[in-house]
């Protein structure tokens, strides 16, 4: 249990570091303090440039293929966690720790295997999550909207999903005795996580009362339902993420307020509990942190009755849900207990969603949460058996322009430099006469400020652009200017990275097809088509 409290004790100190951070970013602040770049490094001399670049060389020269089984396998998806998102998360990290920023890393951008991947669906060439998980745990490319399903199903029609159900790889996993678990910010029904366990034509069947009586009467489950009756291998051991009510009947009301949204009378909560004489069902931080974590079994935690808060909404002491380093570090000590290994899924949902807000520091400060559940999970696993995966379903608008100088404030207004390569004094104007800032959206609702960052479809929509003159854009709350009107943010299609350290890393090595990672994991455990554990190397 020493273990276990380190990392409780960690993962405390990040958070109350974070929430010192974010109230002072919450707090009025003058909108001149936004533009005075934070200076580099006094070490960047031009003999640092050229030692580090020869430094980088040499342990790139030294790196082995690890080509031992992985006994483990983790998966984190970072939802619409785009290249822009990464650099622009990266140098928010670093300001946020009085750094120029540039030059900062994210946990897994140490990692020593990095390849591209394209992530259009088999209909459509900028994807939803859907179609992309499905190809990343099943191995072949599908429809968008469509969950466990080859290309032949149509979405949301029941009759044609017959006969299309494709095996994926937590079910495999399952088959060969290792133990899953899946964790995520988001409803552990929404796309990415359902897409882990679940078989549906449509994505927003998450729960009976939002399927038409055709698809009920023509055998489809929702997707809550499938957590508990997978079929293929099995459910997962353990669950961690929000979405309680689509678990509960309409006539009951759950722990955390409100009735459930289930037609069918069934307390999933109750079944679940009835799996197993330990089997356990948690709601809260402090359930989640009590938790005996030396022998595995059935535990389901669903610590918000929809989607949960994001990262900056739910810190402190008196916050009730956990963070996701807290989650994905119990997933891994309950699902170590087995000695034939384990697969974890983790999903930085809510990144996805502040992108769709067109809420910058949302999604960026989620990106930062992300990257914290990565260092936990390497942490506290062994990189010669546990092959690690940090990658995105699909990127989003968010772009990074301007000519900015060194250290400008990432979610400020853009101050450039002058004729003379020396930072200005003023932030600098675009030919409409107004200041702008280093992030803005495509698309969008557009500018908002002092709008909560989970009312990302109500404000009005306001795109073009705003005299930002006396406006605080670092504030949480700010979104940033957008130029095609529309009802939310959308997607983008451009490839995302995959980073991958442990057993059989190095067969990320190019741009690859996002299915492609399902058949390296499948080959990194050793797993045949049918799940069944091969030998040798």
């Amino acid at each position: 249990m020493s273990t276990r409290k380190s990392l409780v004790r960690a993962l405390a100190l990040f958070c109350t570091a974070a929430a010192a951070s974010s109230a002072a970013q919450a707090g009025p602040q003058d909108p001149a303090h936004d533009r005075t770049p934070l200076p580099a490094p006094e070490h960047e001399t031009p003999q640092h440039w050229y030692d580090s670049g020869q430094q980088a060389l040499q342990d790139a020269l030294s790196m082995q293929a690890n080509t031992a089984p992985a006994r483990n396998v983790i998966l984190f998806i970072g939802d619409g966690m785009g290249v822009s998102t990464v650099t622009a998360a990266r140098i928010h990290d670093g300001q946020q720790r009085g750094q120029s920023g540039e030059e900062n890393s994210l946990s897994f951008e140490s990692f020593p295997h990095i390849a591209l991947s394209k992530t259009y669906n088999s209909n459509q060439q900028t994807a939803d999550s859907a179609g992309t998980m499905t190809a990343m745990m099943a191995g072949i490319k599908t429809r968008a909207g469509v969950i466990g399903l080859n290309q032949h199903a149509l979405r949301a029609d029941c009759d044609s999903a017959q006969q299309t159900e494709v095996p994926n790889f937590l079910q495999q996993m399952a088959a060969a005795n290792r133990s899953t678990g899946i964790v995520t910010t988001t409803r552990i029904t929404h796309a990415t996580p359902a897409a882990t366990y679940a078989h549906s034509p449509e994505r927003d069947w998450e729960v009976d009362s939002e399927m038409p009586w055709q698809a009920l009467n023509s055998g489809c489950q929702d997707i809550a339902r499938q957590l508990l009756d997978a079929e293929y291998g099995g459910r997962p051991d353990v669950a961690l993420g929000g979405g309680l009510l689509h678990f509960l009947p309409d006539h009951a009301s759950g722990p955390l307020g409100g009735n459930g949204n289930r037609l069918d009378g069934r307390d999933l909560t109750q079944e679940w509990q009835a799996l197993a004489p330990d089997a356990e069902f948690i709601w809260n931080r402090e359930q989640l942190l009590a938790l005996e974590t030396d022998r595995l079994r059935p535990v389901l935690g669903l610590f918000s009755n929809s989607h949960m808060p994001y990262a900056v909404d739910r810190e402190g002491a008196d916050a009730t849900e956990p963070g996701l380093p807290q989650m994905t570090g119990t997933a891994i000590e309950l699902l170590q207990n087995n000695p034939e290994g384990f697969f974890l899924m983790v999903e930085g949902g809510r990144i996805d969603h502040g992108h769709h807000a067109g809420n910058a520091y949302r999604a960026l400060e989620d990106t930062r949460e992300f990257a914290e559940a990565v260092r936990v999970a390497r942490e506290m696993t062994d990189e010669q058996d546990t092959l690690i995966i940090v990658t995105a379903d699909h990127s989003h608008t968010l772009t990074l322009a301007g000519y900015p100088t060194r250290g400008n404030p990432i979610l400020g207004t853009v101050v450039g430099n002058d004729a003379r390569g020396q930072p200005e004094h003023d932030a600098r104007l675009a030919t409409d006469n107004l200041p702008y800032t280093t992030l803005g959206y495509r698309d969008g609702r557009g500018f908002a400020d002092g709008v909560g960052g989970d009312l990302r479809y109500r404000h009005p929509p306001a795109t073009g652009r705003h005299d930002l003159s006396e406006i605080d854009t670092t504030h949480p709350d700010f979104h940033q200017e957008a130029l095609v009107p529309m009802a939310m943010e959308g997607h983008a299609g451009e490839d995302v990275a995959i980073y991958a350290v442990g057993p059989w890393a190095h067969l990320f090595h190019q741009t690859h097809e996002q299915h492609y990672i399902y058949h390296v994991m499948r080959h990194a455990a050793q797993l045949d088509a049918h799940g069944s554990a091969q030998g040798g190397s």
